[in-house]
């Protein structure tokens, strides 16, 4: 059973805003250019869309205003560009209550991304790097002793991976707890990464790649002793596994967790895996449980998959837990 009472939410919640210890987050912000549709375009097909906006996104970006939202200490690490785009990121997550004065601003483009949005809440995204291609071992060396200082850092691998593995490696020499997103995966992730990486974050698209498994069979009726084995031959001991409407799996040395999905209508699903992300840092700071920071998890991205983006569909604590005393 996974349920979380609202006085149980609450609790955590309150435990995330009065903990003073900083989470550190490195790597890329993109803007999201979004168009929905009533379906997405098949190869050479075109069809209409809504009118376009322009939201706040990345995947570090996102995590760090989903964990700042909930009330978590989060200090934002990277590069946008010396641009309209790149203001506005910072901008956005400012507001958001996310220190970003170590981010630095470079003579590239923003990075960017090219997002389409279904009926059904499903999308497909380009990714353009942009500034985020800057984000160099140089830099990761020129601001490491600002990291040092915190308790959590958040690593994904839309940033370029010499620069995520030196993080992951100088941060976890010093005692850092390091929580790896290895989205968009990639075959062949270096040992050394693998080595510093405390907590592994997946889809099941990528624990498929990972250990060589069919996707069809990564359900949550799995056979997960098998699933554990595998990853942790792989070199994780601890790792969590979102399964989209199915919930998520929690890997925590050898234990297995099921956590159920909270029911909601999906309008966007674009960023909820950095909504579940920003939560489970916002939790393993605060000092909860890796499972019970899944379950918090669970609410947060659903409730970012009742609107369209992703930043912009984030709640606070205060949302998320009026809208939770509500199902």
């Amino acid at each position: 059973m996974s349920s979380i009472t609202i006085a149980e939410l609450n609790k955590y919640f309150k435990e995330i805003s009065l903990n003073k210890n900083t989470i550190c987050i490195l790597g890329s912000m993109n803007a999201d250019y979004t168009v929905t549709t009533e379906f997405l375009p098949k190869p050479g097909e075109t069809v209409s869309g809504s009118p376009m906006k322009i939201l706040p996104g990345g995947k570090s970006g996102n995590q760090a205003a989903a964990a700042a939202k909930l009330g978590a200490k989060v200090k934002m690490f990277g590069c946008v560009g010396n641009d309209s785009n790149g203001k506005f990121l910072l901008s956005n997550l400012q507001k958001a209550r996310v220190n970003v004065s170590e981010v630095s601003a470079v003579n590239e483009n923003t990075g960017t991304t090219i997002i389409t949005v279904d009926s059904a809440g499903e999308n497909t995204i380009v990714y353009s790097a942009g500034a985020n291609k800057s984000l160099t071992k140089e830099y990761v060396h020129s601001v490491i002793n600002k990291m040092a200082f915190c308790n959590v850092v958040g690593l994904c691998l839309e940033s370029p991976l010499n620069a995520v593995t030196e993080a992951a490696i100088l941060c976890h020499e010093v005692g850092i707890t390091v929580l790896l997103n290895a989205s968009p995966y990639m075959n062949d992730i270096p040992n050394k990464l693998i080595a510093a990486c405390d907590v592994l974050l997946v889809n099941e698209v990528e624990l498929s790649q990972l250990i060589h498994l069919p996707e069809k069979e990564i359900t949550p009726t799995a056979d997960w002793s098998r699933v554990a084995k595998c990853v942790m031959e792989q070199g994780f001991s601890k790792t969590l596994v979102t399964l989209g409407s199915h919930g998520s799996m929690v890997i925590d040395e050898g234990k297995i967790y099921h956590v159920e999905a909270i029911e909601v209508k999906a309008v966007d699903t674009t960023g909820c895996g950095d909504s579940y992300m920003g939560a489970v840092l916002a939790g393993l700071n605060a000092g909860i449980s890796l499972y019970d920071s899944a379950k918090l998890a669970g609410i947060v991205s659903a409730y970012a998959a009742r609107s369209t983006g992703a930043q912009a569909s984030y709640g606070t604590a205060n949302n998320i837990a009026n809208w939770y005393a509500m199902l």
